[in-house]
């Protein structure tokens, strides 16, 4: 698999016309876009992510439905419906998208990556059963669907139990914020 190629965006998220593979991005702490979809049910259910086994930043924990970078030249609503495809095998549209923010996510790691990430994050409704979905190998190890109630909890010990990316937390938060509007309306 080629590697990507990512435009570079400044510290406040505005386009800089350059572009870096993947891996330099990360090495050199380039700013860059992402994009994330978390989709939830009707019945109050948010789908969660577990990180495949293989991933360099905390392997095998509980995350995003799916997330991915921007590619160069790409929109974000573009790479959410990619992501979405490649990591659960799901197809959806712009339409079924529902953005709720862009989220500044700067983290460095003992293993000399820099994220300096703008998570552009999407709500969308996931209307087929989760045996529909098909998780990729590599990214993602598994899924499941979390009731609203019981990731509450999952979040509030998320620094001593290992399920959620801990550093995550207010992040997390946000979200459960926007999909209990969702299923509000």
């Amino acid at each position: 698999m080629e590697e990507e190629l990512i435009d570079i965006v400044t510290k406040e998220g505005k386009p800089t016309g350059k572009t870096a593979l993947k891996s330099e991005i990360h090495r050199k702490g380039y700013y860059h876009n992402t994009a994330h979809v978390w989709f939830y049910t009707s019945k109050g259910e948010v789908l969660l992510a577990q990180r495949a086994a293989t991933k360099a930043i905390y392997p095998l924990l509980w995350d995003v439905s799916v997330a991915g970078h921007v590619d160069a030249g790409e929109t974000v609503e573009e790479a959410a419906i990619r992501e979405t495809k490649e990591e659960i095998g799901l197809t959806i549209t712009e339409k079924d998208l529902y953005k709720i923010g862009v989220f500044e996510c700067f983290q460095s790691y003992p293993n000399g990556m820099v994220d300096n990430e703008f998570h552009h994050t999407f709500l969308a409704e996931l209307k087929v059963p989760i045996e529909n979905l098909k998780p990729q190998p590599g990214e993602v190890e598994a899924l499941e669907l979390v009731t609203v109630e019981a990731y509450k909890p999952l979040l509030a010990n998320s620094y001593t139990n290992s399920y959620f990316v801990a550093s995550n937390r207010d992040y997390y938060e946000l979200v459960i914020k926007e999909v209990y509007k969702k299923l509000s309306c």
